[in-house]
């Protein structure tokens, strides 16, 4: 059974102070669905929502919960770099911080949105599009800012794929994650989306394997009513493939979890 979620966002795509009206919906559908440990991690563009001493009181309202304070920093041009300055100066309080990549040239639109995203990549060299992406994937987690990878092949939401072997495209960039030590996370988000497939995919999910990389379980969900969408699928792919454990955050230390 799975029990954690690593990715979610309270906020949705807009700056909604946290207050016990936004939070406890989330607990309150964690615990009906059985999870025992979440993770918020609003947009680091909506930072400004954020208030930690409301994640407490949730906390101690909650106390059968783990709640940990999270963050998903992405690449956005225009935002981000205030957002990493903001994760700088709370790093303390954070337990946990993503690392998402969601623009390639255009600093006006992210590539994963749907359906205009798609424009992106009409007439282009799809390999050189992945190459590009899994080049900023590696930036991000250069950074030093982060502790886990996001929806690690989000470049294929649209269902473009390579021509070239993945193996060859994301070996470099798996080889980094893991001199890195971080995490990359298994979201079912992908599920909901017109690729209709878990991010990573199965083979990227091998080679992780193959190299001890650990994994996150996520929804990427923005309403409480998302969360842990699909993790009866994710448990039966994680059990097919033989994934065993989980990692869990507090204060950026992490923790393996048994997950059958």
């Amino acid at each position: 059974m799975l029990v954690c979620d690593y990715h979610t966002h309270p906020q949705g795509h807009r700056v909604q102070p946290y207050t016990p009206e936004l939070l406890q919906p989330w607990a309150d559908s964690a615990r009906k669905i059985g999870l025992s440990d979440i993770a918020f991690t609003d947009h680091d563009r909506y930072h400004a929502g954020i208030d930690f001493d409301e994640i407490d009181r949730l906390r101690d309202k909650n106390v059968d919960l783990k709640i940990r304070a999270g963050i998903e920093l992405d690449n956005d041009p225009v935002h981000s770099k205030a957002g990493r300055k903001w994760v700088e100066q709370h790093w303390n309080q954070l337990d946990f911080v993503l690392g998402s990549v969601h623009f390639l040239d255009r600093d006006d639109q992210m590539f994963d949105s749907v359906p205009v995203g798609a424009k992106q990549f009409e007439g282009r060299d799809i390999d050189a599009i992945y190459n590009d992406y899994f080049r900023r994937v590696r930036e991000m987690a250069a950074i030093g800012l982060v502790d886990c990878l996001a929806h690690l092949d989000l470049i294929k939401i649209h269902g473009h794929r390579p021509n070239a072997e993945i193996d060859a495209i994301v070996g470099e960039t798996l080889d980094f994650i893991r001199s890195r030590n971080l995490g990359i996370e298994l979201s079912t988000a992908g599920w909901r989306k017109p690729v209709n497939e878990l991010y990573p995919s199965d083979r990227i999910l091998e080679l992780a394997m193959e190299k001890g990389i650990p994994f996150t379980t996520a929804s990427d969900a923005h309403s409480y009513v998302q969360l842990g969408d699909n993790f009866g699928s994710l448990a039966e792919k994680m059990n097919s493939l033989g994934i065993r454990e989980v990692c869990v955050y507090h204060k950026h230390t992490r923790e393996m979890r048994a997950v059958w």
